[in-house]
């Protein structure tokens, strides 16, 4: 019965840690949908540093990364996500594009990853994440260690898109 607790109590931090390093009032500060919010497509697919990801490439990352955690959690077998681990975001083709990009890591994997954390019976947060620890995939944490590990990569390059973005701006002047 105490693990039982104990497994909900630690899959409910892991749902709001995840959810604030997506919607905000996360502890390390601003969250994506704050980095996020009124970045214009230009300023998106500006490269202010030289051989630094954009602030749109980053946002591609992130969703792809997001979606592959939910499928994890689901019970899939580890991998680099679908789309790769940094997709090619084509043309970089305006305000329209710049939304979908935004809607599908701030609304569709996010719901994704959160719906897939929910699924997970509380007793399964111990299960281990492939078999030998590999940092670039991700891999020999428990599911547990995987969405804390998704809410930290978010809150990283949460923090390159602030840069990112100031930096445009700064340029712009």
């Amino acid at each position: 019965m105490i693990h039982a607790l104990i497994g909900a109590a630690m899959q409910e931090q892991l749902m709001n840690d995840l959810r604030r390093s997506f919607d905000g009032d996360a502890w390390h500060g601003p969250a994506l949908r704050d980095v996020l919010d009124g970045v214009t497509a230009t300023e998106a697919a500006s490269r202010p540093i030289a051989d630094a990801h954009s602030v749109w490439e980053l946002v591609l990352h992130l969703a792809s990364w997001a979606f592959e955690t939910a499928r994890r959690l689901d019970g899939a077998a580890p991998a680099e996500p679908v789309e790769g681990d940094w997709p090619v975001a084509g043309r970089f083709d305006g305000e329209q594009a710049w939304a979908a990009a935004k809607d599908r890591l701030l609304v569709s994997s996010r719901d994704a990853v959160l719906e897939a954390l929910s699924r997970l019976p509380p007793g399964r947060l111990a299960d281990r994440v492939g078999e030998a620890r590999n940092d670039a995939l991700g891999t020999g944490v428990t599911m547990a260690g995987l969405a804390a590990g998704l809410a930290q990569h978010n809150a990283y390059h949460g923090g390159q898109i602030l840069l990112l973005v100031r930096a445009v701006r700064r340029g712009a002047r």
